[in-house]
């Protein structure tokens, strides 16, 4: 029988982690790794969320995005319910594989955010002399 292709490896060395060709994600505890996801055309941020290793798999699988969703504790595939599709033109991973990097084509009306918003990166962190606020982005 054939050897799945999108399966992971077990975690080795540190060397081979960060210098070798084995990709063997580090999942927390809860059983996740944190994924950002870019815009391919503009490098823009749209969204941090998480994958377990069947989201992981399952984006690799088919090239659209999949995510963990920690609040309904349920695999969701981006756009299925928005139409805020994600289409994976490059996946990457840090240094000691516990980061992915999605780069996208954002479907739908372009949004990633469940505000409606394009980024769910919308705010600012100002520092003042009352103390730390949000400020709304500028278009």
């Amino acid at each position: 029988m054939p050897q799945n292709p999108f399966a992971f490896a077990l975690r080795g060395a540190k060397a081979e982690l960060e210098e070798g060709s084995s990709f063997a994600p580090k999942f927390d505890a809860d059983g996740l790794i944190v994924c950002i996801t870019q815009e391919a055309s503009t490098g823009e941020i749209l969204m941090v969320a998480y994958m377990n290793a069947q989201a992981l798999q399952l984006t690799l699988e088919t090239g659209v995005a999949h995510y963990w969703s920690r609040s309904r504790n349920q695999l969701w595939r981006k756009g299925d319910t928005s139409g805020q599709t994600q289409k994976v033109l490059e996946a990457s991973t840090d240094c000691d594989q516990d980061a992915i990097l999605l780069k996208v084509v954002a479907g739908g009306d372009g949004g990633a955010c469940h505000t409606g918003r394009k980024s769910c990166f919308y705010r600012n962190i100002e520092i003042t002399g009352e103390g730390v606020r949000l400020v709304m982005q500028q278009a």
